[in-house]
């Protein structure tokens, strides 16, 4: 009887030890910013993150309202439906990151880097992307209204939008 008392007291300690581990693949909002850092669901709504080093992290569903990530790295990030609300983002890399469906309504782009980025059905209504790179970018059912694209290099990497381009390139 004792052995048989023991031997489950064993099993609900061993599963209980391993059930309160917290997972690695769980986001910790609070970790720095550093590449490949597991930022999905945070909020860093209105935070100065100018020159962060994100390349490869996950940033699926986080948001980013009126931050400020100004000549930021986020190449090869994932950030489906990440939301990029009214964001400073002049200079940033976005270089092969994922944003399908991310949000950058009012963003200022303005110099950004965005070569071979996924941004099919992202919303980037009254985005500022004047000098942005757009070269091999996916832009299918990309909402660019009222964006401004003046002198962005335009996916085909040789097409330069004429100043005024306002929600496609001219």
């Amino acid at each position: 009887m004792k052995t048989t008392i023991f031997a489950a007291f064993a099993v609900l300690s061993t599963f209980l030890g391993t059930a309160l581990v917290p997972s690695a693949a769980l986001a910790e909002c609070t970790d720095p910013a550093q590449p490949k850092v597991n930022w999905r669901r945070c909020y860093f709504d209105g935070r100065d993150l100018s020159s962060v080093k994100l390349a490869g992290a996950m940033l699926r569903d986080a948001t980013f309202q009126r931050a400020t990530l100004k000549d930021a790295d986020l190449s090869e990030t994932d950030g489906y439906r990440a939301k990029f609300f009214s964001a400073t983002m002049p200079g940033v890399k976005l270089d092969g990151a994922r944003l399908i469906e991310a949000d950058f309504t009012r963003a200022d782009l303005t110099g950004a880097s965005l070569k071979e980025a996924d941004l099919r059905n992202a919303k980037l209504v009254n985005a500022i992307l004047q000098k942005a790179d757009f070269t091999g970018a996916r832009l299918g059912g990309a909402d660019l209204r009222h964006a401004d694209l003046s002198g962005a290099t335009w996916i085909d990497g040789t097409t330069v939008c004429a100043e005024k381009s306002v929600g496609q390139c001219n």
